[in-house]
């Protein structure tokens, strides 16, 4: 089994004060929160061990990336980039990288990192037949994938002498372990699990979905300081309610009282939505309990 030594950093809970994670009687597996956090818009970056990139610009990290059938991951890459440059060299299957990708809440907050993923593997470009294959699927994930260069990508592999020019390479991380540490806890996957996982329904919404809650019901996300049993009075004068975390089972929201003490609380729904639609009816009897 590929072990890359993928670190597990506390960076999430390192400061005083700092939520920690909560018991759930109802959470997403670890190899779901990666692959959620793959299939996300979060930061990524792509690091190869003994090849040092540069680039500040940020033009090194993949502009998007998507997951196959099969569980590699496809990431679309600069071809200035020192990934697409050492792929383009590298001997079939002996170019190890990982992807790191930061999980940022959505909505101001105090400690806003919400977590991070790592997905390690082998790294290889993605050629021949397979190329209007995996443009395909980049493109489904991103609709707008043509204006990031996708239909560049389709063009003949770049000669390596050309990468002083804009253009764009597609590249196939094969998995070979992954990790997570989020507000969940920290856990590592294999790449089976990864492979047969599926990414969180809400996904493509939770940026805005949170961002909705925050601005247009915060009295409401409020009033669920009602359910908090002996807690319910961190809702004071001065206390806070912030939505910062939505999934298919539930709403996560981080209250900080008048002593700026902060702790995070999680809201099952009564069975896991499938879509926005079932969102809508969850959030309305979630909201209904806490008037009651």
């Amino acid at each position: 089994m590929f072990r890359p030594g993928i670190p597990l950093p506390s960076a999430h809970r390192t400061e005083a004060g700092q939520p920690r994670p909560v018991e759930d009687a109802q959470r997403p597996t670890a190899a779901e929160r990666i692959r959620t956090l793959v299939e996300s818009n979060g930061m990524a970056s792509l690091s190869i061990p003994g090849i040092e990139d540069p680039d500040e610009t940020g033009l090194s990290a993949p502009v998007c990336r998507t997951v196959t059938p099969d569980g590699d991951v496809l990431l679309l890459v600069s071809g200035d980039s020192a990934a697409a440059r050492a792929a383009a060299h590298a001997q079939d299957d002996d170019l190890t990288a990982v992807m790191e990708i930061t999980d940022v809440a959505p909505v101001s907050v105090p400690h806003r990192i919400r977590g991070r993923a790592w997905v390690a593997g082998w790294l290889t470009p993605v050629r021949n037949e397979q190329r209007a294959e995996a443009a395909l699927l980049l493109a489904e994930r991103h609709p707008v994938g043509e204006l990031l260069g996708i239909g560049e990508a389709l063009q003949p592999d770049p000669a390596p002498g050309l990468y002083g020019r804009t253009a764009w390479m597609m590249l196939r991380l094969e998995v070979g372990e992954g990790a997570v540490d989020d507000l969940w806890g920290a856990e590592s996957v294999e790449p089976d699990d990864f492979a047969d996982a599926a990414a969180d329904p809400l996904v493509a919404h939770e940026a805005e979905l949170l961002q909705h809650l925050h601005s247009a019901h915060s009295e409401q996300v409020r009033g669920l300081c009602a359910l908090l049993g002996d807690r319910k009075d961190v809702c004071g004068a001065r206390g806070r309610a912030v939505p910062v975390g939505l999934d298919r089972f539930g709403l996560r929201v981080r209250f900080t009282d008048a002593e700026q003490h902060t702790f995070d609380a999680r809201f099952d729904f009564p069975e896991p939505v499938r879509d926005v639609v079932d969102l809508r009816r969850a959030m309305h009897l979630l909201f209904e309990a806490a008037a009651e």
